[in-house]
């Protein structure tokens, strides 16, 4: 039966091939919109979940969010080193670790901060050492395995967060010291160094914040500053600053008081973060519902197309029965036809959504930093091919029923 199921589809192949393409095309609207939600989602919170409060610059707090947390975005400013110490003393916070951004090595972003940083991403070695002095770096696994960077290898970071940057600080270079086991989060995409090593390679003078070592090599980055920046020299300053409060009243006072009583910002990742999903939530539904609308007119094309097959090849499904052929086989033939443009139409589906999703990753450098994966698999997909198997199934269960109904005798003096 199968063999003739396909013989019959193969006799109407462009209505066929039409079939195919609705189901297609809705199967692959549902997986690209299913696996990029979830993903996008799943990073969010991972990438966010040792964090409480994020401090920085007056601006945007989504903006702050997602250049400190997520790497995603250019910071809103900088705020002064005192800060950090602020944010330490206060009896409510826990942890307070300083970011310190600016620069790229081949588009990976270099951060620098304090071991404690890897601490809030369960960031473990996989070979070398952590960081102990101005100019050592440790890789995230993305990064040695893109770059082909392994430890020893020196190399200069180039101002500016993206590959696009202007121009390398060959003045102070980095060797990687450390390379980092794969933790699936934001970590696994970045360089990390000490504030140190940030300052040193913008020139900036920090005597004081820096211990074992001497002045001479300081006063030459300092130097650089001041010939670039017209004999102005630099405040050592920090980006943003990674928070964890001691309490829970540290989340009522501390956010306000920062907001109100300082030049700095606080932002909640929590709130942030669900206001930015909310932001996709409502297209992505939007889109989500006209996929199901596509597969159900797929469905009901189908349910057309076998309707008038089984009309028009009556005689020829009562010359099967006097054949020899059962009711329960020629039942089965119909419904094959149906399950079988269903089916095709899930390969076709399943296949263009990933491509669709690589070519994206591929043109859009924001995939590419936040770690997306085009093709890892989704248990949900699973269910998006149950759901558009049934409607091929019930799309060919009518026209299937008139095999019951036919009445051999009248069928066959008719067809003569």
């Amino acid at each position: 039966m199968l063999s003739l199921a396909l013989a019959y589809l193969r006799d109407r192949v462009l209505t066929t091939a039409l079939n195919i393409l609705l189901l297609g095309l809705a199967v692959a609207t549902l997986v690209i919109l299913l696996i990029f939600s979830t993903q996008i989602g799943n990073r969010f919170e991972r990438d966010a979940a040792g964090v409480q409060l994020v401090v920085g610059a007056k601006g945007s707090p989504l903006q702050l969010i997602l250049s400190s947390l997520y790497q995603i975005d250019a910071p809103t400013g900088n705020v002064p080193l005192e800060s950090v110490n602020m944010l330490r003393r206060d009896p409510s916070v826990a942890l307070a670790v300083p970011l310190a951004l600016g620069d790229n090595f081949r588009g990976f972003r270099i951060v620098g901060t304090e071991p404690a940083y890897l601490g809030l991403y369960q960031a473990r070695l996989a070979r070398g050492e952590m960081f102990a002095s101005p100019g050592e770096a440790v890789i995230g696994a993305d990064v040695a395995r893109t770059t082909g960077m392994d430890l020893g290898q020196q190399f200069l970071g180039s101002h500016g967060l993206s590959s696009e940057g202007a121009g390398e600080h060959d003045h102070s270079p980095f060797k990687a010291v450390g390379v980092l086991e794969p933790t699936g989060s934001v970590v696994d995409r970045l360089i990390i160094v000490s504030v140190e090593s940030v300052w040193d390679a913008h020139g900036i003078a920090h005597d004081d914040a820096v211990e074992g070592e001497g002045d001479g090599e300081h006063s030459e980055h300092a130097d650089h500053a001041a010939e670039q920046g017209n004999g102005h020299e630099l405040a050592p300053e920090v980006t943003a600053i990674l928070v964890k409060y001691r309490n829970a009243f540290g989340a009522v006072r501390l956010p306000s008081m920062i907001n109100r009583q300082t030049d700095m910002q606080a932002a909640v990742p929590a709130i942030e973060t669900a206001r930015l999903l909310s932001l996709f939530g409502s297209g992505i539904e939007g889109a989500r519902l006209f996929a199901w609308l596509l597969a159900l007119t797929g469905g009901l094309s189908i349910f057309v197309a076998l309707l008038q097959a089984a009309t028009s090849r009556e005689g020829e499904l009562a010359l099967l029965r006097v054949m020899g052929a059962s009711r329960l086989q020629v039942f089965g033939t119909i419904l094959m036809e149906g399950l079988l443009t269903a089916a095709a139409g899930c390969v076709l589906g399943l296949l263009s959504g990933h491509l669709a999703l690589a070519a994206a990753v591929v043109s859009f450098d924001r995939l590419r930093e936040i770690g997306f994966d085009p093709w890892g698999p989704h248990i949900g997909e699973l269910a998006i091919v149950g759901a558009v198997l049934a409607i091929g199934v019930i799309a060919a269960l009518i026209p299937a029923l008139r095999v019951f109904r036919t009445d051999l005798a009248l069928t066959l003096s008719r067809a003569r």
